[in-house]
Parts: C-alpha cells; sequence; structure tokens
C-alpha cells in the first residue's frame, strides 16, 4: 500500500470518529445537565435514536421554499466533515488534505455553513423560523468576527496557520503552554464555543417554546432526511470545534504519532477521554451561569474579541523583548 493510499485510509478514519461519535457527545451533554439539574434525563443514546426515526420519516418541503431550503442541510451537513480533513483529528501529522486550508479556513466554513442555514429560515415564509435565524444571526454577526480572530490569534502566537502546525508548537513543551498569550486565547476560544453552540444561559438549550427559541427555531419547517442532516450536522460542529479547542490548544497530546494502525485507533479513546471530561465542564459551566438578557451576548463577545488583541498584543510585546 501506498504512503498516500495509506494517508486516505486514515482521512477516512478520522470522518468515520466525527460521524459515529458525535451524536453520542450530544447525548451524554444533555444527560449531564439534566443530572446537574437534578433530573434523570433522556438516555445518552437517544440523539441516534432522533437521526434514524427522522431519516424514515417523509420529507415536507413548503412549496414557497427554492433551492436554498433544499440545499442548506446538506452544506450545514458537509462543512464539519470537511474541516475535519484539516485538523488534527486522530493524528499529530498532516495527512493529504492537511494543506489545503488553514485555521482562518476553519472560520470561514463555519461562517458559510450558519449563513445558509440562516438563509433556509427565513426561506419558509414561516413567521418563527425568521425570528430564530435574525436571532441567530445578531448572534453569527457578532461570533463569526471573533471565529475569524480567535484562530487567526492561535495562528499568530504559534508563528503558523496550520493546524497540525499550531498542533506541533504547542506540544512541544509545558512553557509555551502556559505562554499569557495562547492562556488568553484558550479562554477567548471557550467563550466563543459558549456563545456559538447557545450555551449563554439566555435561553433553554433545549427549549421548545416557539417566541424564545433561538437555536432550534431554524430548523421548524425541516422534516425527514433533512431535519436529521441539520441535527446530525449539527452535533459534529460542535465536536469539531471542541477537536480544535482541544487538540490544537489545551491538551495537544494523546493523538498518533505514528502512521501504524494501532497507534491510529489507540488515539481513539484518548481523544475521546479528553472531550469527555471537558463535557462535564462545559455542563457545569452553562448550569451555573446567570441567565442573560438576549442583548449582553454583545458584550459577551466583545469580551472574547478583546481577548483575542491583547493575545496578539502581549505576542508582539514579547517578541519586541
Amino acid at each position: 500500500m501506498s504512503a498516500l493510499t495509506h494517508y486516505l485510509l486514515i482521512n477516512l478514519v478520522q470522518v468515520a470518529f466525527l460521524l459515529i461519535f458525535a451524536p453520542l457527545l450530544e447525548g451524554v451533554l444533555v444527560r449531564l445537565e439534566e443530572i446537574i439539574q437534578g433530573k434523570r434525563g433522556p438516555s445518552i443514546f437517544q440523539p441516534y435514536r432522533d437521526v434514524a426515526k427522522l431519516f424514515a420519516k417523509d420529507e415536507i418541503i413548503p412549496a414557497q421554499s427554492t433551492w436554498i431550503f433544499r440545499f442548506a442541510p446538506l452544506i450545514h451537513f458537509a462543512m464539519p466533515i470537511f474541516v475535519a480533513l484539516l485538523i488534527p483529528v486522530l493524528t499529530a501529522y498532516p495527512l493529504f488534505f492537511a494543506f489545503m486550508g488553514e485555521m482562518v479556513a476553519v472560520g470561514f466554513f463555519f461562517a458559510l455553513s450558519g449563513f445558509f442555514v440562516a438563509l433556509a429560515a427565513m426561506d419558509t415564509g414561516n413567521v418563527y423560523g425568521s425570528m430564530g435565524a435574525s436571532r441567530t444571526r445578531m448572534v453569527g454577526f457578532l461570533a463569526e468576527p471573533v471565529f475569524i480572530m480567535v484562530f487567526f490569534s492561535v495562528s499568530y502566537v504559534a508563528n503558523s496557520t496550520i493546524p497540525y502546525a499550531v498542533n506541533a508548537a504547542w506540544a512541544e513543551s509545558w512553557a509555551s503552554m502556559l505562554q499569557p498569550a495562547h492562556l488568553l486565547v484558550i479562554v477567548a476560544f471557550l467563550m466563543l464555543i459558549l456563545a456559538d453552540e447557545g450555551r449563554i444561559p439566555v435561553d433553554s438549550a433545549s427549549g421548545k417554546v416557539e417566541i424564545a427559541m433561538i437555536g432550534h427555531s431554524k430548523t421548524l419547517e425541516y422534516s425527514g432526511t433533512g431535519a436529521a442532516l441539520m441535527k446530525w450536522g449539527g452535533a459534529m460542529k460542535f465536536m469539531v470545534l471542541l477537536i480544535v479547542f482541544l487538540n490544537v490548544l489545551v491538551t495537544p497530546w494523546g493523538l498518533a504519532a505514528t502512521t501504524a494502525w494501532s497507534d491510529v485507533f489507540f488515539a481513539i479513546p484518548k481523544v475521546l477521554a479528553k472531550i469527555f471530561a471537558f463535557i462535564v465542564v462545559l455542563a457545569v459551566i452553562e448550569m451555573s451561569l446567570a441567565k442573560l438578557r438576549l442583548f449582553r451576548i454583545s458584550e459577551f463577545l466583545a469580551t472574547a474579541f478583546v481577548l483575542c488583541l491583547f493575545a496578539m498584543s502581549v505576542r508582539l510585546v514579547g517578541i519586541g523583548i
């Protein structure tokens, strides 16, 4: 087997890892949040059942919708997979597609997905969908510049724009992990994850009241395959964000260092252990934050943006010294 074929197969393993375990992460997080609130909560495998049930149902498309409504679930589903080809999911060494995009491009792909989903919500003519899309775009217009700024800051601090090179830069020593600029970027990225994934307690992420929903209202008109792709794609986007946060910034260790299949498959439980440990922390943070007003999100994300500026300023001062 040639080296190119071997790398392509490892890429497929990384994509399969994302497809298989993304719904599980969502199920574990929901279950933890219910337990913290003193409830029993659904099974951690409930997202798998929901996706399977939706794929088995007929799809109903609004008569007044256009091609945007039909293609938005495919774009939303495909973007996390494409990003997974660019970032260190299971391996510490670059694979076949590693140099086709950099850290800033990752933020652009997520912004593109959110743009089409918001357009699809307004394309149906449903008043609740338009309301949810407008609220989501309000958050998106604030979050997406921070996305790009965070990834730019990470690249600037690590002196590289390639995710694998950034991972290698942080994995060199503990001293590099404790740089002030690095710690500031970590805090900014954590705030971004909370905002972009609806974890800021403006409204319950599991709420179903149409007038108050932000995230769920965008997908009210979807059914069948379209709803399944939207749900699965959202879970994959969440997992990709956690992978970038953990494998590139916080804990850039535990990845496969060789191309041996045993090393690659042994990296799967180590990466999952890191993600599950962070999910516990994320659930505690979300359940501990006081409820915010909707328009306070701008202040929350502005703080993340300023932290990125501070990170680059600290890096510039360090280089000057």
